[in-house]
């Protein structure tokens, strides 16, 4: 076994470096803000052939493609807790 994985075990006060964890938290932010815009685009867009389709008379349904965007949203958003929920982000602690 890795030494430094057990110094890691052993020390319950450990915590990752910042040289290491920094760049993660930025391009989780990253990713985050693009999820957000995202889901702004989709609701645009959703709602300009909503709107479209009203006018031209056209009696589309456009419910569904609605509600795709808003769970995919609401996914986007969840993600972190849902994924504390799950306990995956025990899964890679070693403080444990």
């Amino acid at each position: 076994m890795n030494a430094a994985l057990l110094m890691v075990a052993a020390d319950p006060d450990y915590t990752p470096p910042t040289s290491v964890t920094g760049k993660l938290d930025d391009v989780l932010g990253y990713i985050a803000w693009l999820v957000t815009a995202a889901g702004v685009a989709g609701v645009l867009i959703v709602g300009s052939r909503m709107a479209i389709a009203l006018k031209t008379g056209d009696a589309e349904e456009h419910l569904r493609e609605y509600l795709i965007v808003m769970g995919a949203c609401v996914i986007g958003a969840c993600a972190g807790p849902i994924v504390q929920f799950t306990g995956l982000a025990d899964f890679w602690n070693t403080n444990s």
